[in-house]
């Protein structure tokens, strides 16, 4: 433990596998979102989802790399992203959202609801992925590595 606070370089990169790690899991549900967009609001829906989708991929890959961004420098500047960072994703989400709102494609309950779902649910989902041991801080390990 001590070596790691000595080294904060030397930890493994664990917030950009678990960013990656929900990336990866997330990719063959994205359609979900999009097929409900489209029967309930049409083809603005279906693009409006997709969007969603988007921003929430774009939120987890964003949030993985300033955690390892902020690791690297030390545990101070870590906690500082944590929190910063948090803040400073969902105000970068808004101003995209506040953007896109009047474009001509965009349903904002599709957006709404596909961003609050994924995002949501995706970190459910993660939860039942991670190990949170020593051993193995992030991740859990394949079968039989255990």
């Amino acid at each position: 433990m001590t070596e790691l606070a000595d080294h904060p370089a030397a930890a493994p990169p664990v917030e950009w596998e678990m960013a990656t790690d929900m990336v990866r899991r997330s990719l063959p549900f994205t359609p979900a979102p999009v097929a409900l967009g489209a029967v309930f609001h049409g083809v603005d829906g279906a693009l409006s989802a997709g969007f969603g989708v988007v921003l929430v991929l774009a939120n987890l890959v964003a949030a993985g790399a300033l955690m390892v961004w902020g690791a690297k420098r030390s545990l101070g500047v870590l906690a500082g992203v944590a929190v910063g960072g948090f803040a400073l994703r969902l105000a970068v989400l808004v101003l995209v959202v506040s953007l896109v709102k009047d474009l001509s494609w965009v349903e904002l309950v599709p957006l709404g609801l596909t961003v609050v779902v994924a995002q949501v649910g995706l970190l459910w989902w993660e939860t039942r992925h991670l190990s949170l041991s020593l051993a193995y801080p992030g991740l859990k390990p394949p079968l039989g590595r255990s």
